[in-house]
């Protein structure tokens, strides 16, 4: 059994379970639970083509979806649909190109989500909208299919952190990203704290440390990382929950070489000097790397922090050093 207070723990065993968070949400379904409503701010422009009543349902601690950068005709999977707002304004981004999907477990907000996705497609002019009843760590979705995954304060609630990691891995496309808003604790939460039910649909016991979340991330094999803190949440027996929005990418394969050379790349900032591959990269300062690493780096997200030194034809196209 793992320690929570290890910083391994994610996965720790605790006396909370699925059907517990089902539960507490069922009830959020019916009546607005105040005690999940973090001070979202959504543009109201974004919230025009959508019924008030989804207000009245809508949890979160950020909106990840206006700060996706998302492009119309993209396929976006929102995990943890709940009353399907942030779907509704991501299916006016993508436009009559793209589709959304929102996934959710608890069958009273998929029902909310679904009587108000026809208003919204009926607002809208086109339906893009999809609500499928799963699971974080078994998403109902084909493999390599979607370019976002976004999730509004909903990671912290599964129990199994690092297997909804690999799932988002696994339905996102080769240079696919999440975005991911979530609460962030700046230690550690204790067991006892974990096993406490209410606390956990609270969005607090569930909590990963930054360290946490970033490990889980690494360990399913993203990369690219960007962090924002946006607010303080609560307090809660020392422990501060801080309200995150998260960024990561999967991996597009690189053609590598029998025989690569070196490559001079230069780091263009803002910081004064990065590591990377355990790499240092001086701002302005051509450093000299592997060719297949300087792929890497000529591609998303990285190519507009590094400017890539053409070197020119090689001597010689004899691909003899491989044999």
């Amino acid at each position: 059994m793992n320690d929570s207070r290890t910083g391994t723990g994610t996965e720790s065993c605790c006396e909370v379970t699925r059907d517990d968070v089902r539960d507490y949400y069922s009830k959020a379904a019916v009546a607005t639970q105040e005690s999940l409503c973090c001070p979202v701010n959504y543009d109201p422009g974004d919230l025009s083509h959508i019924p008030s009543e989804v207000m009245e349902i809508s949890y979160g601690c950020g909106s990840p979806v206006n700060r996706s950068n998302i492009a119309p005709g993209e396929s976006i999977v929102d995990l943890g649909s709940g009353g399907g707002i942030d779907c509704f304004i991501a299916a006016k981004i993508v436009g009559r190109e793209g589709n959304v999907t929102g996934v959710d477990m608890t069958e009273k907000m998929l029902g909310n989500a679904r009587k108000h996705a026809d208003q919204v497609s009926r607002n809208l002019g086109y339906n893009n909208i999809e609500f499928k009843h799963g699971f974080l760590e078994a998403i109902p979705v084909d493999n390599e299919s979607t370019d976002v995954v976004t999730s509004n304060c909903v990671i912290n609630l599964s129990t199994q952190k690092k297997e909804v990691f690999r799932e988002i891995h696994r339905v996102l496309k080769p240079g696919g990203r999440f975005v991911i808003a979530d609460i962030i604790s700046d230690q550690p939460v204790p067991q006892e704290m974990r096993n406490n039910r209410e606390l956990w649909g609270e969005c607090v016991s569930g909590a990963l440390t930054l360290d946490e979340f970033i490990n889980c991330s690494k360990q399913a094999d993203f990369h690219g990382f960007t962090l924002k803190k946006d607010y303080l949440w609560k307090v809660v027996e020392g422990i501060r929950f801080y309200s995150y929005i998260l960024t990561a990418y999967k991996p597009v394969p690189v053609e590598t070489s029998c025989c690569p050379g070196k490559t001079k790349v230069i780091y263009a900032g803002p910081l004064q000097t990065v590591t990377f591959q355990n790499i240092q990269f001086p701002m302005g300062v051509a450093v000299e790397v592997n060719e297949d690493f300087a792929k890497i780096l000529d591609s998303h997200p990285y190519r507009d922090m590094f400017n890539i030194i053409d070197p020119g034809e090689k001597a010689s196209d004899d691909d003899s050093c491989c044999g």
